[in-house]
């Protein structure tokens, strides 16, 4: 048998914000990498564009300048509105976290962290279509298929480990039969730009507990909303419903959306059509580790593709970017050995660690969903809850997953030792 020419050491699959981490952290330790992207740079995501500390941590540790001369727009905290309270809740001062929030569009962002690989040393080759892995006589995975360019030129890469990081879609490991787990939690979002003088300079990021339409009366839409401004004259304003919710799969998610910002002040600009910039889009937001195992056969599962985004709060790309350095960093210590078993068993390390890491948090946070699904106890919660200020930074710190891992104060305590004896997901 002729033995095959590596075109990199590990291929990444899709260069959003997991990919690009993953691709950096790879490229700073000396590793070969090519990261593969179906699209061309600068190009849209849907995304609330709203950063929590715990992101802009792993933008720090790629060296991104996150000031405000770079194009980033900084928050204290989250402004929470629910129950007839308006609460507004500074980031925690934490020793591991920075104590700031950011927010920027997936336009310019996905292609910054994209550039920070390449400046590392990546290989980033864009409008190449992965659509499926390359197996050898044994199923482990040995490369990828894709169609490239313009006329998708049918093109062969291989290397000795994949990482996909191709998204929600998840299609480079559904190819390996890896599917969806029905059990865990999933959530849909739709959101819309819009010319806000009035809101676009936030410095807080805003979440709406409960949604209100003109005509709902006391009735609850169903469904949790935010407000992000962009600090360039637009707010990203959207919605996500859970599918512990009654009306997930069953709601005109965009007349939803509509319907709730209908009853905004007039002010804000969110009421008038004609303020919109671009359409209302929407995607599904995969929590809880919904897609398992994260190691096989020669492939690691990274941020979406693998389901990471934080049940609590929807957030992702804080996860994406965490999965992808920690698979950068099992990945250099799996290649330091030869080929076969004792590779293995360092690559093995990936799932482990992740479960370790978030697999007890996660946990907590599909009870969460299935509870805030049910809109009597939502209601309950937001009264009796929204009005405690203490009560609620400590929610804000489970919900954020913020907390100094030793020491910390009381709340950190708390919340640790309840992931810690919460089994894992």
């Amino acid at each position: 048998m002729t033995a095959v020419e590596h075109d990199a050491d590990v291929i990444v699959v899709g260069a959003g914000p997991g990919g690009s981490a993953t691709a950096y952290h790879l490229a700073r330790h000396g590793v070969r990498v090519l990261l593969l992207e179906k699209t061309e740079f600068p190009r849209e995501k849907v995304c609330g564009d709203g950063l929590t500390p715990r992101a802009v941590r792993q933008l720090i540790r790629m060296g991104v300048d996150t000031s405000p001369e770079a194009g980033w727009l900084h928050n204290k905290g989250l402004r929470v509105i629910g129950g007839g309270v308006r609460l507004e809740l500074d980031w925690p001062d934490l020793a591991s976290f920075p104590n700031y929030g950011l927010v920027r569009t997936r336009l310019d962002f996905d292609d910054l962290l994209a550039q920070r690989a390449v400046a590392a040393g990546a290989k980033l080759r864009t409008n190449v279509n992965v659509i499926g892995p390359v197996l050898d006589g044994d199923g482990r995975v040995t490369g990828v298929e894709a169609e490239v360019g313009p006329d998708k030129q049918p093109t062969t890469f291989h290397a000795p480990l994949v990482v996909a990081a191709d998204g929600v879609s998840g299609r480079f490991p559904l190819a390996l039969g890896l599917a969806k787990r029905e059990d865990r939690p999933i959530g849909v979002a739709v959101r819309r730009y819009y010319h806000s003088p009035a809101k676009h300079d936030d410095d807080y990021l805003e979440s709406w507990l409960e949604l209100r339409s003109k005509d709902s009366g006391d009735n609850l839409l169903p469904g949790y909303g935010w407000i992000f401004g962009l600090g360039d004259g637009r707010v990203n304003v959207g919605l996500g419903v859970l599918n512990s919710s009654s009306a997930f799969g069953k709601t005109n998610y965009r007349r939803l959306l509509t319907d709730w910002l209908a009853n905004t002040p007039a002010d804000w600009g969110m009421t008038d059509e004609t303020n919109a910039d671009g359409p209302i889009l929407g995607a599904a937001l995969p929590m809880g580790f919904n897609r398992v195992p994260h190691y096989t056969r020669g492939v690691m599962l990274v941020g979406d593709s693998g389901g990471m985004v934080n049940p609590f709060n929807g957030e992702g790309i804080a996860y994406a970017m965490e999965s992808g350095e920690l698979a950068a960093e099992v990945a250099v210590q799996a290649l330091a050995r030869p080929a076969g078993p004792e590779r293995e068993r360092a690559l093995m390390a990936y799932p482990s660690e992740l479960k370790a890491r978030l697999g007890g948090y996660y946990r907590l946070g599909g009870i969460f969903v299935k509870l805030i699904g049910r809109p009597e106890i939502m209601r309950i919660a937001t009264k009796h809850g929204m009005p405690h200020p203490t009560l609620m930074r400590f929610v804000l710190k489970l919900l954020a997953n913020l907390t100094d891992p030793r020491g910390g104060d009381a709340m950190d305590r708390v919340i640790n030792a309840m992931t810690k004896a919460a089994p894992a997901v």
